[in-house]
């Protein structure tokens, strides 16, 4: 299962209906666009502590404590929870040290991912910290499981976490029990979750989804204090190929956050392929796989990587001596040069970007408007019959279509992707008409403009 990283989806696994929320019918209705109707939070929150070996001379990471229970379950849905479970501690603790007693640990937040066999996505939520006590005692990690991507509101909650944890671990229940109860709010609004402290009385802890719902799993500030913009572009270029790509940083949080900023650079694409932002020492063999991937490995591991060829090996550490371990050496002939250009220029625009949604947004428009003017035209390519059924996506029309040879030549890499070749197939499925959606809204903007210019020219 691990070496994969595919799951089996479960039948009969979903939580029963959230509860019905309070209120009279015209406030439901107002209700609907503030939230995501019938959706939860989170599917559990599970407590990792480190405990000894059973012969007492190292730590070994254990599920202390799961809520809610998963109860009723049949064998074979039984035995893929256990497994589930295991690969939990190993994300939580993927180090592979032999941990040692403690006196300070500063807290880290981190996310990762776990695939279903159908390519669906689950993500982890992970805090590591001390437990309150006194003398010398092992971390202990909490971490939720969510089928939300949204990294900056679920960082929020863990750090709620943490402050009923130093009080008592009693005080967590109720927090996530609330949490759970709470409707999950749409983009842009706030939900308010009503929790009591002792000696601080009742709280109202404030969770609001960025509007920009797309990139809230994404904090791009720690991609551009890791990296040069060039350097950031030459990680695109590979990336956009679907090439394997191994991060090597020592820090958790600076893993699992670069990598999924990196594969927000390919919005409206998706990467289709192996995406593990901490790989445990267990399963560093993955690093063989010959298929594409998107891989964070700590720097202690490092030996057990470069041995690989045709690979980008990106160090994101402060004492680098170089940024590229290795690289298969094309990786700055791949955007078209002008393409390229442009992308810089509007990236410089992020230095008066205030706020991390004003940063997300200079850089997500960037790389956005960089396949707006490669492969914006498409939906002029997809042809429909008049009897109605999918249409048929001209692909050598389509490429020959561009004027630029640049552009061209690498249009004709990137039809070969698998990221390319899905989003065509949804669009294939699309009734023809206009389509919402951002880039959809971006490619009309682009259009006009050029209609302008072509106007002013005549």
């Amino acid at each position: 299962m691990w070496s994969s990283f595919r799951r089996h989806k479960r039948d009969g696994f979903k939580d029963s209906e959230p509860p019905e929320l309070p209120g009279p019918a015209a406030e439901n209705s107002s209700r609907q666009h503030r939230y995501v109707s019938g959706q939860y939070f989170f599917e559990y929150l599970v407590v990792v502590s480190l405990k000894k070996t059973k012969d007492g001379s190292s730590y070994e990471p254990q599920i202390t404590y799961q809520f809610p229970k998963k109860d009723g379950m049949a064998k074979y849905q039984k035995e893929e929870e256990e497994k589930t479970l295991k690969a939990i501690t190993l994300f939580c603790f993927p180090e592979g040290i032999n941990w040692a007693p403690l006196t300070e640990y500063p807290s880290e937040t981190f996310s990762f991912v776990l695939t279903e066999i159908d390519g669906s996505r689950r993500n982890g939520y992970c805090r590591r910290l001390l437990p309150g006590g006194r003398g010398a005692r092992p971390p202990e990690a909490y971490c939720i499981i969510s089928t939300l991507a949204c990294f900056g509101l679920f960082s929020k909650i863990l750090e709620e976490v943490e402050k009923r944890r130093q009080i008592s671990t009693a005080m967590i229940y109720p927090f996530m029990q609330k949490l759970r109860e709470a409707p999950f709010p749409a983009p842009g609004h706030t939900v308010e979750i009503k929790s009591f402290i002792p000696e601080s009385g009742t709280e109202i802890i404030s969770l609001t989804r960025p509007l920009d719902s797309w990139l809230e799993h994404v904090n791009f500030a720690t991609l551009f204090d890791c990296l040069t913009d060039e350097e950031v572009l030459l990680v695109f270029a590979a990336a956009v190929l679907e090439r394997r790509i191994v991060f090597i940083a020592e820090e958790l949080g600076t893993l699992s956050q670069i990598i999924h900023a990196v594969a927000a650079l390919l919005y409206p694409f998706t990467w289709q392929h192996t995406m593990i932002s901490i790989v445990p020492e267990i399963l560093i063999d993955v690093v063989m796989a010959p298929t594409p991937y998107l891989l964070g490995v700590q720097k202690h591991l490092l030996d057990l990587v470069t041995d690989q060829t045709d690979l980008l090996v990106v160090d994101l550490s402060d004492n680098k001596k170089e940024t590229f371990i290795a690289s298969v050496g094309d990786e700055s002939s791949i955007l078209p040069p002008k393409l390229k250009s442009e992308i810089l220029e509007a990236l410089g625009a992020r230095q008066k970007a205030s706020t991390v949604e004003e940063l997300n947004r200079v850089v997500s428009e960037a790389f956005l408007l960089f396949f707006v003017k490669t492969v914006g035209h498409f939906r002029s390519y997809v042809k429909h019959s008049r009897g109605g059924g999918p249409g048929v996506f001209e692909k050598r029309s389509f490429y020959k279509a561009i004027d630029s040879k640049t552009t061209r030549h690498f249009v004709k890499l990137f039809l070969q992707t698998q990221m390319f070749d899905l989003f065509i197939q949804e669009v294939e499925q699309q009734q023809p008409g206009p389509q919402q959606g951002i880039f959809n809204k971006k490619i009309l903007e682009y259009q006009e403009k050029k209609k302008k210019e072509k106007a002013k020219k005549h």
